[in-house]
């Protein structure tokens, strides 16, 4: 991971994480109410679970997976409270050895925090754990205005999944988290309220 386990552990510990909504992204929910979450489905870098639980709650078949052990064990905590049963485990998105396979994907969030390598890498990884024909959402902040953290673009996407994948759809989205001092002060909104950052929506299928 680009970004060390420990910026993440801090995140969660002191609640300072922007992603942290407590609720789904309105993008999840979307796609699931159009009909584009199906069969044995992953979320990759689930964080505290908001995404995988609602999608648990909608009926599907749900596995996340975050390799922070803080944002496993808030994910477990949010499941038991909402009496929903999803698989959380820890996991290296870089270093994925699963013993399953699965036809959706939620990258709601993680492919942007990865630099170019990585994100080659990552790509290939999450090919082992994908079924052929297997769709991959993939929700990451654009380029196009500064966002939480870092940001990609269309050619980035292509870029890593050039091999044994097909970027069958890249279109502009939005991504909601929570605004921070710094990001209070350049957008002008209060401290803790949410905002809906410029992203791109990708849907990329495995061959």
């Amino acid at each position: 991971m680009s970004i060390p386990l420990s910026t993440f552990e801090e995140a969660y510990s002191n609640r300072s994480a922007p992603w942290v909504i407590g609720q789904p992204q309105p993008v999840v929910v979307a796609l699931e109410q159009k009909g584009r979450i199906g069969g044995k489905v992953l979320d990759v870098g689930c964080g505290t679970g908001e995404n995988a639980l609602h999608l648990a709650a909608r009926g599907h078949d749900v596995t996340g997976w975050d390799f922070s052990p803080r944002a496993i064990d808030a994910a477990r905590a949010n499941a038991r409270a909402q009496g929903l049963q999803v698989r959380f485990e820890i996991a290296d998105a870089l270093e994925l050895e699963p013993a399953q396979r699965f036809d959706t994907v939620v990258d709601s969030a993680l492919f942007h925090l990865l630099d170019a390598a990585d994100r080659v890498r990552y790509a290939e990884r999450l090919r082992g754990a994908c079924r052929s024909g297997a769709v991959v959402h993939l929700l990451a902040l654009s380029d196009v205005e500064p966002g939480f953290g870092p940001v990609v673009n269309e050619n980035d996407i292509s870029a890593a999944f050039a091999a044994g994948w097909s970027v069958e759809d890249v279109r502009p989205s939005r991504y909601r988290g929570l605004i921070d001092a710094e990001q209070s002060e350049r957008l002008v909104l209060p401290e803790g309220s949410s905002a809906d950052m410029v992203a791109l929506l990708a849907r990329v299928r495995r061959q």
